[in-house]
């Protein structure tokens, strides 16, 4: 009983944190809420188009750092399984931030950085997948979907612990169903490139 208590404790503080949607509050400094602008998500990639890369900086910055407290006070909670459970919730946070009307961004950068803190070997294996899909496409989404894909293949691939696998193949669900539109626009031929 102690360690689901625990465990759940992980789940509200992961989704609180990941609540705390930088790219919204970023565009509160210029006066901008980017979910009304571009492609409409609150995350680095609309930012950098909206706003520009030193706002996307921040967004990142801001991404990166919610989904490693997350887990490192997780982790100090209840283990490895805390941190997945932690991870998880500031995921859901960011794509579903309580803060912000649960209309967030699509969690990739948070995603990648709760994937790091577990495991740092598949983790550069998916940023290779997804740095050279966007160099050779200038997609941006693409890349993130190829990478999501990519994921639950790589841990069953490695052998990875179960936890992992779920959790995994969890996360791949969730970012391709937060893509839906883009791979929409791909499939017509009307998504947005970024400039490299």
């Amino acid at each position: 009983m102690g360690k689901i208590i625990l465990l759940v404790l992980c789940g509200i503080i992961g989704y609180l944190l990941g609540s705390i949607n930088t790219s919204v509050i970023t565009g509160k400094f210029y006066g901008v809420d980017v979910r009304q602008h571009g492609s409409g998500n609150a995350g680095a990639t609309n930012t950098l188009r909206v706003l520009g890369k030193k706002a996307a900086i921040m967004v990142v910055i801001g991404d990166v750092l919610k989904g490693l407290i997350t887990c490192i006070i997780s982790n100090s909670i209840a283990g490895q399984t805390g941190a997945i459970i932690g991870g998880a919730a500031a995921i859901l946070g960011h794509n579903w931030p309580v803060y912000f009307g649960f209309k967030g961004g699509k969690g990739v950068l948070t995603s990648i950085t709760v994937m790091f803190y577990l495991d740092w070997k598949i983790s550069l294996i998916l940023v290779g997948i997804l740095v050279v899909v966007v160099l050779i496409s200038r997609y941006v989404s693409l890349g993130s979907v190829l990478g999501a894909i990519a994921l639950p293949v790589l841990t069953i691939l490695f052998g990875r612990d179960i936890k992992l696998v779920i959790f995994s193949i969890a996360l791949a669900v969730i970012i391709v169903f937060k893509h839906q539109s883009n791979i929409k626009r791909l499939l017509n031929g009307t998504e947005s490139m970024i400039k490299l």
